[in-house]
């Protein structure tokens, strides 16, 4: 019968930490980049010039059809010499890091987008009207009426791809990036304890996305009432 070693979790805390901040960057970097150009992308969709609507859902649709795995391959490919030879950021600096935040941000934009342009159009059209004929012009209507209306109901479900976002860092993985997974996970090889870390690994993912969980129910909640 396997018998459980735990032993590598607390003298590997420190390591895990510093793993889990980068796991902390990715997700945050991501959410609020992926959030403010998908709010774009949501209002280039409910653009009236065709041209830029076609080109906002190219991109949506673009991204929503490709695995993230290759997605974070691709920027990897793309952004260190994009990043060194263009902006000439130092060699010193961790290009898998910056990778891995623009391909998130890129890729989670696309699915902000849908839940953005859903919530501006379940705005009723009365209020852009009333907006207008007061004088506002479409973009104050946009900025003052429509959005602050569409987040409220749409923070639940922003949280909610917050958290899946959070669970896709552990892909970076293929990026050999040390975030909190790969730290588990290279601590359970040098001290042949992996099952265990991995398992640990699993529960801190469960316990951090079971609590925000909770907390968009309660904003749900708060939201309906």
């Amino acid at each position: 019968m396997y018998e459980f070693d735990w032993s590598s979790v607390m003298p590997g805390m420190p390591f895990l930490l510093q793993g889990l901040v980068i796991t902390a960057k990715i997700t945050v970097t991501a959410i609020v980049i992926g959030i403010l150009w998908g709010t774009i992308l949501a209002m280039m969709r409910l653009s009236s010039i065709k041209i830029v609507s076609w080109l906002a859902a190219l991109y949506v649709n673009a991204f929503r059809s490709v695995p993230l795995v290759m997605v974070l391959l691709w920027f990897y490919l793309i952004v260190p010499n994009l990043v060194q030879n263009v902006l000439g950021i130092s060699p010193k600096t961790d290009i898998r890091l910056i990778s891995a935040m623009v391909a998130f941000s890129l890729f989670e934009a696309a699915y902000y987008a849908e839940i953005i342009r859903a919530g501006i159009q379940s705005v009723s059209r009365g209020q852009t009207s009333a907006s207008l004929a007061l004088g506002m012009t479409k973009m104050q209507t946009m900025r003052l009426v429509v959005l602050p209306q569409a987040f409220r109901a749409m923070i639940p479900l922003l949280l909610t791809q917050g958290i899946v976002l959070f669970q896709d860092t552990s892909l970076v993985y293929v990026l050999s990036l040390t975030d909190f997974f790969r730290t588990a996970s290279n601590i359970g090889e040098r001290d042949g304890t992996q099952i265990e870390m991995v398992l640990f690994a699993g529960a801190v993912y469960f316990v951090i996305s079971f609590g925000a969980s909770m907390l968009v129910n309660y904003l749900k909640r708060r939201t309906v009432s």
